[in-house]
C-alpha cells in the first residue's frame, strides 16, 4: 500500500504485477493428462508384445492341428473371459462401473500377458482416474483386489498340490522334488505376512475383502474346469478326469516360483499321464497361440472402435 499525495493523500493500493502463469500450463496439463498417457503407453507396449509373440511361436502353434469339434471354442472362449468378468463382478460390486469397464479390464488382462505383471494393474488404475465420478480414490480397492488375485492363487495352489501331489508325486523327476517343496514354502511365506497384518495392508472392509477373495477363488476353479473341458473336446481319447488333473497340474507348475523351465516340466509331466506327445504339444500350442491371436483381434478392434467414435464427437 502507497500514500498517492496526488489523490489528496490517501492511501491506494499498488496492483502487484499478474503471474507468468504461461510456464505452469504444460505441467498443469501433464497432471491431467497422465491417466491418458499410461493408458496410450501401455496400449502401445501390448501391441509390441502381441506382435512380437505372434511372429516368434503363435502363429506356428496355429498352423499346428486345430481341433474340429466347435464346442471346443465355446469352451475356449468362456475360459478366456472368465478373468475379465470375474474383476468385472468385483468392480461391478465396489465402484458400480457400467458395462464398458469390462473393455477396460479385458485390456488389463492382455497388458498382465503380454506386457510385464501387474502392467494391466497400471493401465486400470490410470482408466479409474480418468472416470472420477466411479471412486475419487481408486487405488486402494485396485490394491486390495490384485493382492486378493495372488493370494486366492496362493490358496486354490496350495488345495490342488494336497490332492494332486499324493498321486502324481511318483510322476515329478526326483531331482524336481525339492524345488516343489521349496516353492510350496515360498507360496505360503509369500501370503503369509498380508493376512498376519492385514488391516495394515487392506483398504477395503472385510466383508469386501471375502467377496472379493470368493470371486477369485471361482474364477480360478473355473479357469481350470473350462481349460480342462477345451482340451477334452480337442482330444476326447482323453478322460476328462484325466484333463481336470492335468488342468490342476498346469496351474500348480505355473505357480510354482523355484521350478526352472515350467513349462518343459508340466509337458513332460502331460506327456507321461497320456503318452501322446505330439498331439499334446500340438494341443498345448495352439491353445497358447489361439490366446495371443484373441488378444491381437480384441485390440485391434478396441483400436478401431475408438477411432471411428472419437470422429463421430
Amino acid at each position: 500500500m502507497q500514500i498517492d499525495h496526488k489523490a489528496g493523500g490517501f492511501p491506494t493500493e499498488t496492483v502487484a504485477p499478474a503471474p507468468d502463469i504461461a510456464g505452469l500450463q504444460p505441467l498443469k496439463t501433464i497432471k491431467s493428462r497422465w491417466p491418458a498417457i499410461i493408458g496410450g503407453l501401455v496400449t502401445l507396449a501390448m501391441l509390441a508384445g502381441l506382435a512380437h509373440e505372434l511372429l516368434n511361436a503363435g502363429l506356428a502353434g496355429l498352423e499346428r492341428a486345430t481341433p474340429r469339434d466347435p464346442w471346443f471354442y465355446v469352451a475356449f472362449a468362456a475360459l478366456y473371459f472368465i478373468p475379465p468378468v470375474a474383476d468385472y463382478l468385483i468392480f461391478r460390486r465396489l465402484w458400480g462401473i457400467p458395462l464398458a469397464g469390462l473393455v477396460a479390464l479385458i485390456k488389463k488382462r492382455i497388458a498382465n500377458d503380454v506386457v510385464m505383471g501387474y502392467s494391466g494393474e497400471a493401465y486400470f488404475y490410470a482408466w479409474a482416474r480418468q472416470r472420477a465420478q466411479l471412486v475419487a480414490a481408486p487405488f486402494g480397492a485396485v490394491k486390495d483386489v490384485s493382492i486378493l488375485s495372488a493370494i486366492a492363487g496362493n490358496a486354490v495352489t496350495l488345495a490342488m498340490i494336497a490332492v494332486a501331489l499324493p498321486v502324481g508325486r511318483d510322476l515329478i523327476p526326483p531331482d524336481m522334488i525339492r524345488y516343489v517343496y521349496g516353492s510350496l514354502a515360498v507360496i505360503f511365506g509369500t501370503s503369509l505376512p498380508f493376512l498376519i497384518f492385514s488391516r495394515k495392508v487392506f483398504s477395503l472392509p472385510r466383508g469386501q475383502l471375502w467377496m472379493v477373495f470368493g470371486i477369485h477363488c471361482a474364477r480360478l476353479i473355473l479357469g481350470a474346469l473350462f481349460l480342462a473341458v477345451a482340451w477334452a473336446l480337442a482330444m476326447p481319447s482323453v478322460a476328462l478326469g484325466t484333463w481336470v488333473f492335468l488342468s490342476a497340474g498346469r496351474m500348480l507348475f505355473g505357480r510354482l516360483p523355484l521350478l526352472p523351465n515350467k513349462d518343459l516340466l508340466f509337458a513332460n509331466f502331460a506327456i507321461l499321464m497320456i503318452g501322446e506327445d505330439q498331439a499334446l504339444s500340438e494341443l498345448i500350442a495352439f491353445t497358447a497361440a489361439a490366446v495371443l491371436l484373441v488378444h491381437a483381434v480384441l485390440i485391434l478392434g478396441f483400436g478401431l472402435h475408438h477411432l471411428a467414435t472419437r470422429k463421430r464427437v
